[in-house]
């Protein structure tokens, strides 16, 4: 008995230790948004005394004003929206067929062509950069959207891999009730496995939506006319612009920064539920 409260005593220890490190970690992960929000509610003058201190002494919410007329937000905001939903449904329906087909369609090469897929996780960005910049000037598209957005339909190797093994995970029953049914492969993905993979389908549309949303790379090249940048590009040339305006450049950044944290609060439980599920060892 006594060798079990010893044992207990000392797992209760190492929790404590467990939920200490975490606290330490999570403050200082947390503390330099803190910062941010804060240094974008003071004063030039306040900011300059501020030191470590979060509290600003008089709230000035007129910073966030001052901030989003400096640049184009508006357009800046849509030209963001549109390469960022559009890529996300692309990515989506392409990934999601692909993976089905790799899941279900046992036919002869299939194993070859997943792994041949899986490959090209292992090219760097910086590989294909080069060549999609001269496949898009060929086809006149620089300094439009269309970069940003066309590549996300022709799917990514880590989202199908990550559908491919949701669409294993589920029962074989399925598909064969609706062969028999006279459903088509086509038919059964669209009409029984889509609906199915909401948790999944979630969990990829919340990480296109983080790549995309925070994409500064990809406009950075291919866009040059204010018309079509998109918000991290407008941040860039804000900072440039206003160097010196810490509180403004705090204000910007935070409203650019809060769809992605709020987006992780409202969907957390459902990314969870679509990585472990896809994560989970075949039936």
């Amino acid at each position: 008995m006594s060798v079990k409260k010893e044992r207990n005593s000392a797992k209760k220890k190492w929790h404590w230790l467990a939920y200490l490190l975490l606290l330490i970690g999570s403050v200082a992960f947390l503390y330099p948004f803190v910062w941010m929000v804060s240094a974008s509610l003071r004063s030039l003058e306040e900011l300059a005394v501020s030191g470590m201190s979060i509290w600003p002494e008089h709230w000035r919410w007129g910073n966030y004003a001052k901030a989003l007329t400096a640049f184009p937000f508006p357009q800046y905001l849509l030209n963001t929206l549109i390469t960022t939903v559009l890529p996300i449904i692309g990515t989506v329906l392409s990934c999601s067929l692909v993976g089905y087909a790799f899941a279900r369609l046992k036919v002869r090469g299939s194993g070859f062509l997943f792994v041949l897929v899986l490959s090209t996780m292992l090219l760097p960005g910086e590989v294909t950069m080069i060549p999609q910049f001269i496949l898009f000037k060929n086809l006149g598209m620089l300094d439009t959207l269309y970069p940003l957005i066309v590549p996300a339909f022709f799917g990514s190797a880590f989202y199908i891999f990550l559908l491919r093994q949701f669409y294993s995970r589920l029962p074989i029953g399925l598909e064969e009730a609706a062969i028999i049914d006279g459903c088509g492969y086509f038919k059964i993905w669209r009409t029984i496995f889509l609906p199915l993979s909401k948790p999944a389908l979630m969990a990829v549309g919340v990480m296109v939506f983080m790549g995309s949303w925070n994409n500064f790379m990809g406009p950075l090249i291919y866009i040059n006319s204010d018309k079509w940048k998109t918000l991290t590009l407008g941040l860039a040339g804000f900072q440039g612009t206003y160097a010196t305006d810490t509180n403004l450049l705090m204000a910007a950044a935070v409203v650019i920064t809060l769809p992605c944290i709020l987006l992780f609060f409202t969907s957390q439980k459902a990314f969870m539920e679509g990585l472990t599920f896809s994560g989970s060892k075949e039936s």
